[in-house]
């Protein structure tokens, strides 16, 4: 299959591939003046000597030709940041352990001093989507809540939703609204995910399971939330009062292609408390989790006006059920981490998913195309990833942030 979008133009690029990487690719277009806004960062470990006057961090950069070329415009020291538009104001959100945001009066040229919207806190996320409505803007970032998980933390996370209006200062905390919390750990048991066939490998409470020499797995969790919202008045899921939003992100039970769901209902649409539950479904039971292709590992939706669809990038994973032991060392970590190949779907529904095609591919298992932002400008789909090429240091640990496009994509709908 040919690939729709393999070549790239690269936004960032790593100085030194096998100790300082890349990482959190985010993507926006500017309503002001149609320029594209690409963030990313750089990030090491803590004994590497940097060269001299880099920084690591974050970075946001420019486009004002499509993407052709690239500037760099402001640097800024929190982590997992995502750029979005509140009219023509340009924010940057992310975490520095606390919640942080700055913002950009002037289309990305200045940036504001970060301001912190939590205090003595642990904050998580990754560059995933916002949504508009209600004059508000919605988004989700996750607090880790317990200390306590020696192994990787996402049982101990909460999906947050984040709400403001629209004619607010975002920078300040009081223009935010938190939706009510659960904690994948305290809301799931461990037996009943095993007993349900949930949970592939088994589970070490607190701690990392083995399932190879230098292969673990954490304990089951949730992370990298996306956010939509039901439009169609024939779906299950509708809400007619238009004061329920559902949140979707990256399941890690060992599995692929499961996404976890939760909603959040709103006191009224836009406004007072704002309460964190799973969907029911006719039955009465809840729905904890949905097919998703890619839903194992962090993925991005957008809802598109014009052809009233949701779409999805992904990574696809091709050979999650060859053992752990006999995985070949340019294979990161657990059999469901196949991190080279970068897909494409359509939905009308959130539930069933039409294949669009396959967007971007590596040259290695090692050389990645994943962990990857879109969006929308006029006919074309914008894609920026986190990448590797034949340097990269590993397939999760890449070198590069690479964009890419797709001219009239909505001509892949069938």
């Amino acid at each position: 299959m040919k690939a729709l979008a393999n070549n790239f133009i690269s936004v960032m690029s790593s100085p030194d591939p096998e100790n300082i990487w890349t990482c959190s690719p985010g993507l926006c277009v500017s309503p002001v003046s149609g320029r594209i806004i690409a963030t990313g960062g750089f990030r090491a470990q803590s004994s590497v000597s940097l060269p001299d006057g880099f920084k690591l961090g974050g970075r946001v950069f420019c486009s004002d030709d499509k993407g052709i070329t690239w500037k760099c415009k402001h640097l800024f020291s929190f982590k997992h940041a995502r750029p979005f538009y509140v009219g023509n104001t340009l924010y940057i959100i992310g975490h520095d352990g606390d919640l942080m945001i700055c913002a950009s009066y002037d289309d990305g040229e200045t940036f504001t001093e970060a301001s912190r919207l939590s205090e003595g806190q642990r904050w998580h996320q990754a560059p995933c989507n916002v949504l508009y409505g209600n004059g508000c803007v919605y988004l989700v970032m996750e607090r880790l809540v317990y200390t306590d998980c020696k192994g990787w933390e996402p049982s101990v996370i909460t999906p947050v939703l984040m709400r403001a209006e629209t004619k607010s200062d975002l920078t300040k905390l009081d223009s935010w609204t938190f939706a009510s919390e659960l904690v994948f750990r305290d809301v799931f048991d461990d037996e009943e995910l095993i007993r349900s066939g949930m949970a592939f490998f088994p589970i070490i409470p607190k701690s990392d399971y083995m399932a190879a020499p230098g292969r673990e797995c954490g304990p089951p969790g949730w992370l990298e939330t996306n956010i939509f919202r039901i439009y169609d008045d024939r779906h299950y899921f509708y809400d007619p009062e238009q004061r329920t939003i559902h949140l979707t992100g990256r399941s890690h039970l060992g599995w692929t292609n499961y996404a976890f769901l939760l909603k959040v209902i709103e006191d009224a649409p836009g406004q007072g408390r704002m309460t964190t539950a799973f969907q029911k479904l006719p039955s009465g039971g809840e729905c904890r989790f949905i097919a998703m292709p890619g839903g194992h590992m962090k993925f991005h939706i957008l809802f598109d006006d014009q052809t009233k669809l949701y779409w999805l990038l992904s990574t696809q994973s091709t050979d999650s059920m060859t053992r752990a032991e006999f995985l070949s060392e340019d294979r990161y970590n657990l059999p469901n981490n196949q991190r080279s190949r970068l897909v494409l779907h359509f939905s009308k529904n959130m539930i069933d998913w039409c294949f669009a095609g396959l967007v971007a591919v590596g040259g290695s298992e090692k050389q990645s195309r994943h962990y990857a932002s879109m969006a929308i400008d006029g006919d074309d789909l914008l894609v920026l990833s986190r990448s590797g090429d034949e340097f990269a240091a590993s397939a999760h640990n890449g070198n590069l942030i690479t964009f890419h496009k797709m001219n009239n994509f909505r001509e892949l709908v069938y």
